[in-house]
């Protein structure tokens, strides 16, 4: 039987928070009781990286004829990912979108095996398994829009590997099940190839 063509109802962005204070810190903030506290959000420098990357995106969003009132944003709920989102929303002059469940931090030991879950957080397969249901959410939710979600380095990463796999995946034909084909170790090792820089927005799908 011939495979369905891989088609994602909406036009995907993603965009990694503006430097923050914990950046300029030195500073590890990955648990949400922390990260949503407001000193550990944008800094000077990540405030104009979030206003840059709005402009950018403001630019994409009329070289692709997409009006304002067909965009969402979808941003983790940390105080860096929120003001980022925010900084976004008001450059373009639109209200805030659906919110994306939180994401852990994942360390280097994703690396070595994409399966293993660091103490306390999540395994990339993990990442990977929650990403593919918070996609289909926002597919089932929104139809024709282009979509912004504001997150994390190592998340973000993850997303861009599973999609542009799944895009490769001709054994299934909705996008759940292409999604899960592709949570092999081999293809989630190698997320790091799609880092963001912090401010950083670049399409997706």
């Amino acid at each position: 039987m011939e495979s369905q063509p891989f088609a994602l109802r909406n036009k995907y962005w993603v965009l990694r928070h503006g430097r923050s204070v914990p950046n300029e810190r030195g500073l590890i903030v990955s648990s949400l009781t922390h990260g949503k506290l407001p000193e550990y959000g944008l800094a000077p420098e990540g405030v104009q990286q979030a206003k840059a990357a709005g402009e950018s995106f403001l630019m994409e969003l009329k070289t692709n004829n997409i009006a304002l009132e067909n965009v969402r944003i979808c941003y983790s709920p940390f105080a860096r990912t929120r003001e980022t989102a925010e900084v976004v929303a008001s450059v373009l002059n639109i209200p805030f979108g659906s919110q994306l469940c939180k994401y852990s931090e994942i360390w280097a030991l994703d690396e070595v095996d994409p399966f293993m879950a660091p103490e306390g957080g999540e395994s990339v397969a993990d990442v990977s398994a929650r990403l593919a249901k918070a996609l289909a959410t926002m597919e089932a939710e929104f139809h024709g829009f282009a979509v912004l979600v504001v997150s994390h380095g190592d998340p973000l990463q993850i997303l861009q590997t599973i999609l542009q796999a799944s895009t490769q995946n001709e054994y299934a034909s909705d996008l759940v099940s292409r999604i899960r084909g592709v949570i092999v170790p081999n293809i989630l090792s190698q997320h790091r190839k799609h880092a963001l820089l912090t401010g950083e927005l670049r399409r997706v799908a």
